[in-house]
Formats: C-alpha cells, structure tokens, sequence
C-alpha cells in the first residue's frame, strides 16, 4: 500500500469517528433533553451542525427547531441560504433580531457599528423565554483559545454565564447534562472536529454552503488588516478606498467585523488546500471582533455568547 493510499484512509477513518461522534451527541441530547434547539446562521459549521443532525434521526424529521441570532448585519446570500434550508427540510425557525431589541431599549449601538458582541443578550433572552435546556453550536475547540478550554457538553447558569471551573470530565464518552431549573446546556458535537476536517467532510458529503465560502469578485475595503465590504453596517471611511478583488469568506458573522481573504478557490478541493496551507485559524484571520483584546472570546463567553 502507497503512503498516499495510507493517508487517505487515516483521513476517511477519522472523519468516520467524528460522524459517529457527533451523531451520538444528537441522539444523547435527544433522549436526555427536553427542548432542545440547533443555533444556525446559515454559516458553514452550523450548516455542518444540521446536516449532522438530519443523519442522526433520519428518516424522521430532525426533532429540534433552529434558533438564528439575527444582527441585521448579515451578508445576504447567507440569509437567502437559511431560507432555502429551512424550507428544504420543513424546519422550524426561531429568529431573535437584535434590531427589536435596539428599538425599545433593551440594547444600544455601539459606536464602532459592530453587532456581534450585541447577540448576547438576545440569545439568553430567547432560551428563557423558550425554555430550551440544550443549545446545540458549531463551535470547535481549534477556532480559539477559550473554546478549546470547553468541553462537548458546557454548563451554563442561570444568567447563561459559562464558568471554566464547573465543567465535568467526559471520559468513555459519557456525557453529564445534569442542571438545575433555569440553567441550561451549550452542546458542542463539532468540538473534536478541525476546519481541515470540516471542509474535508463537506466534500465527502456534497454539503451546500452559502456561495460567498467560495472564490468571487466583490467590492472591498481595507480596514485594520482585513477586507471588509460595504453594507447596512457602514463603511468605507473616507481614508478608505474600494478597490475589487477575488476574495471569498473563510467564515461568517457579523458584516461589520468579518472580513475576507483574497483567494481563487471556486471548487471544495481548492478551499481544502488553502486551509491546509494557512497559518491562522478562519477566527484569527478574519474576525475583528476576537481583537478587541487578548481574553475577548472568553470574555463573551462568561457573559454568555455562543
């Protein structure tokens, strides 16, 4: 057997034990939970996420509705996508738009235009409100620093905060959903998975994604290292010009604070050997947002983020 032989079969292999992990996460959560719901914005991972829970339960319907964190700041393909998911399967879709929560003063603005650190409060709000007791996210422990510092199942408390030192052993693959009244869980199935192994299983299973994922020209600015492009959010400054480029979206959030790279990979396997070559997490590359300072995403996250 050639050593390229031996490397794809690793690889095939792998990605059949994160399958399998990730299914029997579904079917865990399914049999021990209430109310679950499946955080979806149409971005990749959470397309991932659902495309993994439609495997977990099939032929019945997935069991769970969707909950999207809406900024108002969303790049318009990907809107357009979770539409067409949502109608493609008859999902159940919860949309928490953080523009009601701005409108009577729950929220205010932020002087840099940015929306993302603004989900917090309309994500607890919405659990609560719902009483859902098991949050499904597409989180990965090789994005960032504080999500590595999680496990698969994240306690959080009543005020959805999240406590590094309250986190269980999962040994055996055994998983503790234990919580009090008015806490819940954040579940993570993707969490042993790497970008590598995201696009790898995409391509194995001819996953659809939002167009913008892939290589196309689109007008930009440059801003703090990043090409950002202009929408409802704002921008260019006037120090800032727009110049065209091929580019495409490493990941998806927040139109403010997500930024694109220039890139010619129009095809899954071209994408496959530019995240091999990168240096920096899709997270680290392009989000504006996990700058503000060294602790930021872990700082969200005791607040209660995704």
């Amino acid at each position: 057997m050639t050593t390229a032989q031996t490397a794809t079969d690793a690889a095939r292999d792998n990605l059949a034990a994160l399958e399998s992990e990730a299914v029997h996460v579904f079917r865990e959560v399914a049999g021990e939970f209430d109310r679950p719901v499946i955080l979806f914005s149409g971005g990749k991972d959470s397309t991932l996420l659902l495309h993994l829970a439609i495997k977990a339960f099939w032929p019945a319907p997935v069991p769970f509705p969707l909950l999207h964190v809406d900024t108002g700041h969303n790049f318009d393909e990907v809107i357009r996508f979770r539409d067409h998911v949502v109608e493609k399967y008859g999902l159940r879709l919860v949309v928490a738009k953080v523009q009601d929560w701005i409108d009577d003063g729950r929220l205010q603005e932020r002087p840099d235009g940015t929306r993302n650190p603004l989900q917090t409060q309309p994500l607890l709000d919405t659990i609560t409100e719902h009483r859902f007791d098991a949050v499904f996210g597409g989180g990965r422990r090789d994005e960032e620093r504080a999500r590595a510092k999680e496990r698969i199942f994240s306690l959080r408390n009543a005020f959805g905060q999240w406590d590094p030192r309250r986190q269980r052993p999962e040994l055996w693959n055994l998983y503790n959903g234990r919580h009090r009244a008015g806490e819940h869980v954040r579940v993570f199935p993707l969490s042993n998975w790497t970008e590598t192994d995201v696009w790898n299983y995409i391509a194995r299973e001819n996953v659809d994604l939002p167009s913008i994922y892939y290589a196309h020209r689109r007008a930009v600015y440059r801003r703090d290292g990043m090409w950002l492009t202009e929408g409802p959010w704002g921008g260019p400054r006037d120090d800032e010009q727009v110049t065209e480029l091929m580019v495409r979206y490493r990941t998806v959030g927040d139109g403010s604070c997500t930024g694109a790279v220039e890139s010619t990979a129009t095809t899954v396997e071209e994408v496959i050997a530019e995240v091999q070559a990168s240096r920096l997490t899709e997270r680290g590359a392009t989000r504006a947002d996990d700058r503000l300072s060294e602790a930021a995403m872990e700082d969200r996250k005791r607040e209660g983020y995704f």
